[in-house]
């Protein structure tokens, strides 16, 4: 397993210190799935950035590459010496993933795929959409927001998505998260993006 071979090289995280989301909250809005006739699709972007994860006693941290079509996925993720990792592409055909020793796995889904090689889940489906500040219409969804109006913590299918810091608004666009921490059970995932290119 891909995880257990990478994971113990790298002893390095990223560490940030501020307000809990939970701080900023004053309100909670609750969703119910949309008619899959009416899903708008996530928008377009490429972004890049940096991870921290933590899986039980498992840490991994390095950075990442992520461009994000109506049609297709490619996530490349890197370690801090910028060495490549694995490269995650989903399209029509279903999900691949290629390590660094080049070998391929193939699966339906993101979340079990990264779990099988990897040992820690993307949750790609609604990560597409929580990487802009918003809840996944897919599925019902719990969102705290902030004096402002703004996402400060989403709860959607056993995830908890915490908004700790969002990019300055750019030429009338809604600003974009920056800082997002992702909590599933045992699971921790920071990320911080450090370029975002919305198409």
């Amino acid at each position: 397993m891909l995880f257990f071979c990478v994971f113990p090289l790298i002893s390095g995280c990223i560490t940030l210190t501020h307000p809990t989301a939970a701080d900023k909250a004053v309100k909670t809005i609750l969703t119910e799935p949309v008619d899959s006739a009416q899903i708008a699709p996530a928008a377009d972007f490429n972004l890049l950035g940096r991870l921290s994860i933590q899986n039980g006693n498992e840490r991994f941290s390095g950075s990442f590459r992520w461009q994000h079509l109506t049609v297709s996925d490619e996530i490349l993720l890197f370690t801090p010496l910028g060495q490549a990792v694995a490269e995650i592409t989903k399209d029509q055909e279903g999900v691949r993933l290629i390590t660094a020793k080049l070998e391929a796995f193939y699966a339906d889904d993101v979340e079990s795929l990264t779990e099988e090689v990897l040992g820690w889940r993307l949750p790609l489906r609604g990560l597409q959409y929580w990487m802009q500040g918003k809840h996944s219409p897919l599925t019902a969804a719990e969102m705290d927001l902030d004096d402002k109006d703004q996402v400060v913590v989403i709860r959607q299918d056993g995830w908890k998505i915490q908004f700790s810091s969002y990019a300055p608004a750019q030429s009338n666009q809604t600003p974009l998260p920056r800082i997002l921490d992702l909590l599933y059970e045992n699971l921790k995932i920071k990320l911080v993006v450090d370029d975002w290119k919305v198409e």
